[in-house]
């Protein structure tokens, strides 16, 4: 068959049946989830916060305990300990250095200085050297000297403490110092060993600066 295809009829549209009536609601109201009205929230307690005031009184508490403890002891008449050395303990061995270094006891000088060696030393003598020209520098300083308060201690370890103290001195006649009063307060440091039954003064250096 020649020449051109012929289009198809077009389909014919059927028209749209008409709308009867407005536009029908949705029937009837869905029910709520929850029937009624909601209930309140509820306030969970706060632990967290609980917790934590807690934590404060009761670190409060223990501060307070230690501060009455502290306080206890300052008040108390009885005399204070550091570690293994007590007050009077070390009083009394700082005296009898200071004794020894008034008096010119050589022996008893070097007994302190050499620190717990002087009975294994053999050869002594320049260690008594040693301790007589400190003598002969403490009493150009000083006629005497008295321990009036051990003002700190503090330890090193079982054996070993470090002492700041006061003592009231008389200064020598002739001396820089032999225009100031006779009971003039000096503070000075003294390196304690204690060793068996004995505590030695290791080392002596007062607080002006001059050490002997």
């Amino acid at each position: 068959m020649a020449g051109p295809y012929p289009y198809p009829e077009p389909y014919p549209q059927q028209p749209l049946p008409p709308q009867q009536g407005a536009p029908q609601p949705y029937p009837g109201q869905v029910p709520a989830a929850y029937p009624g009205m909601l209930p309140p929230p509820v306030q969970y307690p706060k632990r967290g916060r609980k917790r934590l005031l807690w934590a404060l009184l009761a670190a409060l508490v223990v501060a307070a305990l230690v501060a009455v403890v502290v306080v206890a002891s300052r008040d108390s008449g009885e005399p204070r300990t550091s570690g293994p050395l007590s007050d009077a303990a070390a009083r009394t061995a700082i005296q009898g250095y200071l004794d020894a270094l008034a008096n010119g006891d050589d022996e008893q000088i070097a007994r302190h200085a050499l620190c717990g060696l002087f009975d294994a030393v053999k050869e002594k003598r320049s260690d008594l050297a040693l301790a007589g020209l400190a003598g002969d520098a403490f009493r150009k300083q000083f006629s005497r000297a008295e321990v009036t308060s051990i003002d700190t201690i503090v330890p090193w370890s079982a054996n070993q403490a470090q002492v700041l103290f006061t003592m009231r001195v008389a200064p020598a006649r002739g001396s820089a110092r032999g225009q100031q009063p006779p009971n003039e307060e000096e503070q000075a440091v003294a390196q304690l060993l204690i060793r068996n039954n004995d505590v030695l003064v290791c080392s002596y250096l007062l607080r002006t600066g001059s050490q002997y």
